[in-house]
């Protein structure tokens, strides 16, 4: 039996020597983003200056400031973490681990039980 060299054999192997590095970044980032969400969700209920800071819309609240900073902060993080992480192979569990702490306290931060400790006192 003999072993025909196919144009389609290359791709396989060079998909598997890719590194982790990209991917890393983005699973980071989307902690990042989630962890800023719940800090500007709980300073936001902490100081009523920075709820108003973060109120752009009138009609929605300080929700606009937080998602939008949310967001710039993941997007900000996703493209500085690429360009260090780029030809980089970190370890697979060791990102996972902190993408999961990331998001865990950023999850934590936006529930109301938690963020309502720090609302003053009426």
């Amino acid at each position: 039996m003999t072993i025909i060299d196919h144009p389609g054999s290359e791709v396989a192997s060079a998909e598997q020597d890719r590194p982790f590095g990209p991917v890393a970044a983005a699973f980071l980032a989307a902690g990042i983003g989630a962890l800023v969400l719940g800090v500007l969700t709980t300073l936001a209920e902490a100081s009523d200056d920075v709820a108003s800071a973060l109120e752009w819309s009138k009609s929605v609240g300080p929700l606009t400031g937080k998602t939008i900073l949310a967001v710039a902060a993941f997007l900000g993080s996703w493209a500085i973490l690429y360009a260090v992480l780029r030809g980089k192979d970190p370890k697979p569990t060791t990102v996972f681990t902190w993408t999961a702490i990331l998001l865990a306290a950023g999850f934590v931060l936006t529930f109301p039980t938690f963020f309502q400790i720090f609302a003053p006192a009426e």
